[in-house]
């Protein structure tokens, strides 16, 4: 059915406090009132409290590996004590690694920018990420940083044919079409999590969101004729498989049961 190796992946992230006070020579306030002023300039200056990109600490990877002859694995990188480098570079190395089909759900114009300043603040070499065929021909018309590649699938993007305004979010959609959507919180609720402490739970959460994208995947290649009816069907039921395995944690047991309700 699949050929080459998939990697679907998304990132959480929290505001770069640190990064925020070397840029202003801050000295005072928590660490949470750092952040809220952060967000309340944010607010001020473009009417939305949404930090850019460079300003975005990352604070999960989870990944979902599909390798032909090996199965899928899904997991999130490092543990709960990984520092933001260790993640990036975890995350790119694993691109060097196995040389996959990256898909996401808006990481174009979020997940993977972001990677990218956190990356170059951190000093993690990417080359097989950023190969457009100075090493290898293969990657000249086919790579990464294209919008309109395949080697890089944000379903987002593409389903909107390319157009922000077209856009939807993975909530929505996953839930239309009878997959689990959001469970217990979503990345607003992030930020706050974090401040408590709640790693394992954003960790969660994020293996959840990569399991709803890689979902949409499969109905996506269904769509375009990449999978048929049966391979499809057969592909939903191996990630089934793997959520109902012995000793699941209780969020992949918990997606299931969303799942099968929604399918009810």
């Amino acid at each position: 059915m699949f050929k080459d190796n998939i990697l679907v992946f998304d990132i959480e992230t929290v505001a770069d406090v640190a990064g925020y006070r070397r840029l202003h020579a801050l000295k005072g306030g928590s660490a949470a009132e750092v952040a809220q002023l952060m967000a309340s300039e944010r607010l001020a200056d473009s009417g939305t409290s949404f930090l850019r990109p460079h300003l975005h600490r990352i604070v999960a990877i989870s990944v979902l590996l599909n390798e032909p002859q090996r199965g899928i694995r899904l997991w999130s990188l490092g543990d709960e004590h990984s520092d933001e480098a260790e993640l990036v570079r975890r995350f790119f190395a694993g691109i060097d690694r196995f040389v996959p089909n990256l898909v996401s759900w808006n990481g174009g114009n979020f997940d993977l920018p972001v990677l990218h300043y956190r990356a170059m603040r951190h000093g993690i070499s990417a080359r097989q990420y950023f190969e457009t065929g100075e090493h290898n021909p293969k990657f000249r018309f086919n790579n990464y940083l294209s919008r309109y590649h395949w080697r890089h699938t944000d379903l987002m993007d593409v389903l909107a044919f390319y157009n922000n305004g077209n856009a939807v979010k993975l909530d929505e959609l996953a839930k239309l079409c009878g997959f689990p959507g959001k469970l217990a919180m979503d990345g607003s609720a992030v930020q706050e999590r974090f401040e408590r402490g709640e790693i394992e739970a954003i960790r969660n959460y994020c293996e959840t969101d990569v399991l709803n994208t890689y979902l949409l995947y499969l109905r996506f290649e269904l769509l375009r004729g990449n999978l048929n009816q049966l391979q499809y069907e057969a592909q939903l039921e191996q990630v089934k498989n793997y959520l109902r395995q012995d000793g699941a944690p209780d969020h992949w047991h918990d997606f299931l049961e969303a799942w099968q309700a929604n399918e009810a």
